[in-house]
């Protein structure tokens, strides 16, 4: 009888091998698979609080206008890559169920900084003008990542912008109320 063999998980195997680290290699620079996807979880945080930073803090454009050229540049993001890619920390989210528990709360405070920096990008719109006071920006913050995290996956499954876009005007919509 031929025995069953289980194949291997690819996924951080042929990442070594595309950057040319030898498997044994890989404990040598993390302690474990864990190890090696919090960082990952680590770096994409700082690298996207930089780019919402880069966004957000552009005196150039009204406060609002920030956060609409937030959403054209991550539309335009979904499009190069023929959505096929979304935001890793809302990927990683919705497979929660099958990731280490010490995932959570990474996630979660990404998600937060997320928030706080829109929410920052909100206040200074309603300073404007452009918002009215008697929106709570905290809130619309955390609506806005909620939503627009469910208008990528739905992008993504599509495979088109529509769902970025009805979310975009919807949210947009709302804050003319």
């Amino acid at each position: 009888m031929e025995s069953y063999r289980r194949p291997q998980n690819q996924g951080v195997f042929r990442t070594l091998q595309v950057v040319g680290v030898p498997k044994g290699s890989f404990y040598y620079y993390f302690e474990s698979k864990e190890a090696f996807g919090a960082e990952l979880i680590d770096h994409y945080g700082h690298y996207f609080a930089r780019k919402l930073d880069r966004f957000f803090a552009d005196d150039g454009l009204s406060p609002l206008d920030r956060l609409k050229a937030f959403m054209v540049d991550a539309e335009a993001a979904m499009e190069r890559f023929a959505f096929s890619r979304g935001c890793l920390v809302g990927n990683l989210g919705q497979e929660m169920g099958a990731l280490p528990e010490a995932f959570r709360q990474k996630l979660s405070d990404i998600f937060a900084d997320w928030q706080r920096c829109t929410a920052l990008c909100l206040r200074a719109a309603q300073a404007a003008g452009e918002i009215r006071n008697h929106h709570d920006a905290d809130h619309l913050a955390a609506f806005f990542w909620i939503g627009w995290e469910g208008a990528v996956l739905r992008a993504k499954l599509e495979r088109n912008s529509t769902p970025l876009r009805t979310f975009a005007e919807g949210f947009l919509a709302m804050l003319r109320t």
